[in-house]
């Protein structure tokens, strides 16, 4: 079983035979892959062009244009489901308080600074480790609440570097 929220409307799918079921009615459709991302679709001897736009797998997101229509579709399954009901949907509330180094290194650069804003992807510090710069980003929009190494500091891997606030 799988619950799908396609631009806002929530939709269930079970498996179904050679189709599917969608809130209990049966659906069954002819797709071919022509091109990479391109299908195409025959459903109750409509024909319709899809195309794949988007594709997120950490949020299981994707967005689809079908005949020039764009949708906007998550999906979730029952373990995505289960973890919701227990209160540990850590899709949607995935908050990192503070960046650690993902290994031993020397601390090359220091981008930022207490309160300092940031926006997700941006640079924060750069972290030499096996003869390799590695440039650790902001996994979030935020703010910047205190940098704890400085430039040519040694850390050790899940040393704390910045806290975000």
């Amino acid at each position: 079983m799988f619950k799908a929220e396609v631009n806002g409307k929530n939709f269930e799918i079970r498996p179904s035979g050679d189709g599917f079921l969608l809130d209990g009615k049966e659906y069954a459709a002819d797709i071919l892959e022509y091109r990479k991302n391109r299908f195409h679709v025959i459903h109750n001897l409509k024909t319709y062009d899809a195309e794949i736009i988007s594709f997120n797998k950490e949020e299981k997101s994707v967005v689809i244009r079908v005949n020039n229509n764009h949708y906007s579709v998550v999906v979730r399954d029952q373990y995505d489901e289960l973890l919701k009901q227990m209160g540990m949907d850590f899709s949607e509330n995935r908050k990192v308080n503070d960046i650690k180094a993902p290994m031993p290194g020397l601390v090359l650069n220091v981008l930022v600074e207490a309160g300092q804003l940031i926006k997700k992807g941006d640079a924060l510090v750069v972290l030499e480790a096996m003869k390799m710069e590695n440039i650790l980003k902001a996994p979030a929009d935020g703010v910047i609440r205190k940098v704890q190494v400085e430039k040519g500091d040694k850390v050790e891997k899940n040393q704390v570097m910045v806290l975000l606030g």
